[in-house]
């Protein structure tokens, strides 16, 4: 097939669709690889804006305009084994020689000089054309939808559960403000935990693809409507779960007047970025819209106060018994500049909940089936039950994921496996694909968010035991040890998360096609990554790490 047939079939735009099934396009898999999950970032049931090439986040791009995705294209489809594509904030700027073994991508989006890291400098570059914001896996084409971040919020509810109400939410309200990309995980991951859940999202299209894909049981734009809703549930211990069409502010407020305390408080909003996220209060969105164009700093001063006020509510809200913790959307720092000068009075996820997986090397391990088949993803779910029958929690988590997460694009899974799990899995994959059991090529990659793939001192480096908080150099070891283990794309990105200036982090993919290459590239790749994870807590004392260290032979 030519470029433009190819254009024409997948990515005419903003209509963009993975090619399926087991004939390439390209010349390998290598390159068939990164270019059917490329298109699948930008599949409109798996992207937010497919028309601004937008995945998540609010702002989080695939490329950076309509003409690097097609060149992208054009250069995956004819690339050589011997060939690198380099993309520089999501535009292909050109091929470097490598090596078989070597990344075929090599990716670095949104990465400015630390003096220059700010939302303001970063805008005038994009004004520009030169610069996008790639997010932590919208710019690194490994979004796999919603489910992406439902494993790794359903592993944060548990661990509250297991911290705060000896080991279930049965009867427990959950509130959060925030259901898009990212945020409309935590209705399932809540109901799948057994808690009863209510979040608000001004934007009602939000609410509704939430429906859609299953991921929320209900939908109102009355306060009253979902305060019944949820008290009811509660009352008979329902895991329902309920989105109201609202400003998070003016729904804490009024369960506040209700005197109506949820058991647990957190939010998911778009508040890494003021002024093209979150939406401030007593405006709609459409002209929140307007205001952006036209005065984007009264926008921002506007979000930022009611960054304060939400704050506030959330500290009200925990006087009164609430457990409450940030969800890694920098609301905390905004909120100070708001303003709110106690919004650090609470903590955020990753150290009140994550942090042990961290030391163990555990993560978001997710994969693919590039063959678009779900009996794919079938097969693996059932040979991972059979390879880890202790591990209790994955296969609760896998048996509730087949039953309940309906897939956005290409059929794709996540579970949270750690140090020699990774590696395991992976080769049970390439058993699959080399056996035909799986009928094509598998990928393997994960969330930004890992153990030792991120520098965030305000979500997942958040209070290191040693102050290590800041250091980057840790995701930059991640991506070199990544690089040259031979996974398939690599990716460094700058702000996921949280926003310009507030985080560093790496990204990486590994193609499994049933080969002895892949088995060298998985075998060095998937024991490289989670080992990163053991290094870096390892270094920052936690005694976790240290006794990892020693049982994978890790220590030098």
């Amino acid at each position: 097939m030519d470029l433009n047939s190819f254009l024409n079939k997948y990515a005419k735009h903003p209509k963009y669709k993975s090619p399926v099934g087991s004939t390439l396009n390209a010349k390998s898999w290598l390159t068939e690889a990164p270019l059917r999950m490329f298109l699948n970032n930008l599949d409109s049931d798996v992207a937010e804006d497919p028309d601004s090439l937008v995945v998540y986040g609010g702002t989080g791009q695939a490329a950076r305009d309509k003409k690097s995705v097609e060149k992208i294209i054009e250069v995956l489809l004819t690339l050589e084994e011997d060939e690198s594509l380099l993309v520089q904030s999501g535009k292909p700027v050109g091929k470097v020689r490598t090596h078989a073994d070597a990344p075929r991508v090599l990716i670095a989006n949104s990465n400015l000089v630390p003096a220059w890291a700010n939302w303001d400098h970063f805008e005038k570059l994009k004004r520009e054309g030169l610069m996008m914001y790639g997010q932590m896996t919208a710019g690194s084409w490994i979004y796999i939808g919603t489910q992406g971040i439902l494993q790794g919020t359903y592993e944060t509810f548990i661990s509250c559960a297991n911290k705060h109400f000896d080991g279930s939410l049965k009867g427990k309200l959950l509130v959060s403000g925030g259901l898009g990309g990212m945020g409309g995980a935590q209705p399932l991951a809540a109901t799948m935990a057994g808690a009863t859940f209510l979040g608000a999202d001004i934007d009602p299209e939000r609410i509704e693809k939430r429906l859609k894909t299953r991921y929320i049981d209900k939908m109102t734009d009355s306060y009253v409507e979902a305060r019944d809703w949820v008290l009811k549930a509660k009352k008979r211990s329902m895991n329902v779960s309920v989105g109201l069409v609202s400003d998070i502010g003016d729904l804490l407020e009024k369960l506040l007047e209700d005197d109506i305390i949820p058991e647990i408080l957190t939010d998911q909003t778009s508040a890494h970025d003021p002024v093209f996220g979150y939406v401030p209060n007593g405006i709609s969105l459409s002209d929140a819209k307007c205001l952006r164009k036209k005065d984007q700093p009264k926008y921002k001063k506007l979000s930022l106060t009611s960054m304060a006020r939400h704050v506030s509510l959330m500290l009200e809200m925990k006087s009164r018994g609430s457990i409450t913790f940030d969800y890694g959307n920098n609301l905390r720092e905004f909120a100070k500049m708001g303003g709110e000068q106690d919004a650090f009075d609470f903590k955020g996820f990753v150290p009140e909940y994550i942090r042990p997986l961290f030391c163990e090397g555990k993560g978001p391990f997710r994969w693919a089936a590039l063959s678009g088949d779900p009996e794919d993803i079938y097969e693996t779910d059932k040979a991972l039950i059979e390879a880890f029958p202790e591990n209790k929690d994955m296969i609760k988590w896998l048996e509730q994921a087949k039953e309940k997460i309906q897939f956005q694009g290409l059929p794709c899974r996540i579970c949270w496996l750690g140090m020699g799990e990774r590696e395991k899995a992976g080769l049970i994959f390439n058993d699959l694909v080399r056996s035909g059991k799986v009928s094509a090529p598998i990928v393997v990659g994960r969330d930004h968010l890992d153990c030792g793939s991120v520098a965030s001192p305000n979500r997942e480096t958040e209070g290191m035991k040693d102050g290590s908080d800041a250091v980057s150099d840790w995701p930059l070891l991640n991506l070199m040890s990544n690089t040259a283990g031979g996974a398939t794309w690599v990716s460094f990105h700058h702000g996921g998360g949280v926003g310009m200036g507030y985080s560093q982090h790496a990204g990486m993919v590994v193609l499994v096609d049933g080969t002895d290459r892949a088995e060298r590239c998985i075998r060095r790749v998937l024991y490289n990554d989670p080992a990163m994870g053991v290094f870096r807590h390892n270094d920052a004392g936690y005694d976790i790490a240290k006794k990892h260290s020693k049982k994978f032979n890790l220590d030098i």
